[in-house]
């Protein structure tokens, strides 16, 4: 519930500035609030580098979704359908990529 002004903040700023509004919504908050509260909570280092590898590597498949999405809303893709083919691509994705890190033996897959 605390992330909602977050959220209709950034929506409230994109729909004036998609370039301001984007910077805000690329801002890897739940990432670094992550780190914040494994770190105060065990104090294990380890831990938040295997965390931040992990991010690191599943933003790439992630990036699909900012890709496929605009370019099929081009393409006169109903909103919800297009959201939904880019959200399952994605995720298809995400698997792929955890399949490739594990295959070359990344430590934290």
């Amino acid at each position: 519930m605390k992330c909602i002004p977050i959220i209709v903040i950034v929506s409230e700023i994109s729909k004036k500035s998609s370039l301001i509004g984007g910077i805000l919504a690329s801002i890897p908050l739940l990432s670094l609030l992550s780190f914040i509260w494994i770190y105060i909570e065990t104090k294990e280092i380890e831990k938040i580098i295997d965390l931040s590898y992990s991010i690191f590597f599943l933003v790439i498949p992630s990036l699909l979704l900012f890709i496929l999405l605009p370019v099929l809303l081009k393409n006169k893709i109903n909103f919800y359908l297009s959201l939904l083919i880019s959200s399952v691509v994605t995720s298809v994705f995400y698997f792929v990529m955890v399949r490739i890190l594990k295959y070359f033996g990344v430590k934290s897959f």
